[in-house]
């Protein structure tokens, strides 16, 4: 749809992600999961309240404290850019086999592995 940015798809993918989880999302929850600075994502957040893919709620027990949520029609914008994402990649991954995804998801799991344990001995 006209105004929707990469960066709306992407906040829409984190939050409906921690949501999942059983996470009631703050600002700096997404601010966190995406590397940004705190303030670099209240705009891009205003702007999707603005448009009607987010709300956000006051915490009834700390009134500093403000979660954020999808509206109905930011999962429908999520679902609606999913569903055309993966049904246009679809026909570019017929020919590869089985065999090949299963090797290609163990070669990451395993560089996931070696990274996740030296990334503490980096400085």
């Amino acid at each position: 749809p006209k105004g929707v940015t990469s960066s709306h798809i992407i906040y829409l993918d984190i939050i409906e992600s921690m949501e999942r989880q059983g996470q009631r999302v703050k600002g700096s929850d997404i601010s966190d999961a995406l590397h940004l600075p705190r303030p670099g994502v209240t705009r891009p957040v205003k702007d999707m309240e603005a448009k009607g893919y987010l709300c956000k709620h006051t915490s009834a027990q700390d009134g500093r404290i403000t979660y954020i949520s999808m509206t109905e029609a930011g999962r429908q914008l999520s679902r609606q850019y999913n569903e055309q994402y993966f049904n246009g990649l679809a026909p570019f991954l017929q020919d590869i086999s089985e065999e090949d995804v299963a090797c290609t998801i163990r070669t990451i799991q395993q560089l996931y592995q070696v990274m996740s344990e030296r990334s503490g001995q980096v400085e």
